[in-house]
């Protein structure tokens, strides 16, 4: 893991802003960093696991609208608390649980499988190679001036947080905007991607056994793409 020390060296430097926890002091971050991933398209077990997902989003939402699921409730509120409009910009969860019923997406075999994951488990997940992070990840409320590097109509583009906006960052800029809705193409998982660092996100009415459970299933599935894969997870909360 080039230019980054141990998995546990890196993720005791992640940090969350007390700002952040001034929103919602029951968010809790469980960060799971992995390393010697083998590279490689996705296969059958990550197609599998979409499909539960999928099955188990129409189980949840049988007779329910989205916003009526506790867990993304709880993240509109969120997104409110700091200015954003969750019927605009929609946090992950949301976003996947509204595309069940058409099909996940299919992007690539850690994608998939964390957004399987998420759905399973109905807890919002990011990840990112961790090779390409510049200095540890960091939540905080945006400046407004940090660079967010993205795809606008099929071009790269450098685009801006509001500030106070709640972003996931590290040295060379934002790494995911409105905590957990849009991530940047900089460091954005690939087939050939070795090390990567998901983030788990938690507001209450999640417990802390569930979370856990999440960063199990999603470990265990993990270590299924390669010999050599090994883990380190931190938990952060207020």
């Amino acid at each position: 893991m080039p230019d980054h020390g141990t998995l546990e060296q890196f993720l005791a430097g992640a940090h969350v802003d007390d700002a952040v926890f001034a929103l919602r002091p029951d968010y809790r971050a469980m960060l799971l960093a992995v390393d010697g991933l083998a590279d490689g398209p996705s296969g059958r077990a990550g197609e599998a696991l979409l499909l539960a997902a999928e099955a188990a989003a129409h189980e949840t939402l049988r007779g329910r609208s989205v916003e009526q699921i506790p867990n993304v409730a709880a993240w509109r509120e969120a997104y409110r608390a700091f200015g954003a409009k969750p019927q605009r910009t929609r946090n992950s969860l949301e976003a996947l649980l509204r595309r069940a019923a058409s099909g996940l997406p299919r992007v690539n075999r850690l994608t998939d499988l964390y957004n399987a994951v998420s759905v399973l488990h109905q807890i919002p997940i990011g990840g990112e190679d961790l090779t390409r992070y510049s200095g540890p990840p960091r939540l905080v409320r945006a400046a407004g001036t940090e660079p967010f590097d993205t795809v606008a109509d099929g071009t790269g583009v450098i685009e801006h947080p509001d500030p106070g906006e709640v972003i996931w960052c590290d040295n060379a800029g934002v790494t995911c905007r409105r905590w957990n809705w849009r991530q940047a193409r900089r460091t954005q998982l690939r087939d050939d991607t070795t090390a990567a660092l998901f983030i788990l996100d938690a507001l209450d009415p999640i417990t802390d056994e569930a979370l856990a459970a999440a960063a199990d299933d999603l470990t265990a599935q993990l270590t299924l793409l390669g010999p050599r894969v090994r883990a380190a997870r931190r938990l952060i909360a207020a």
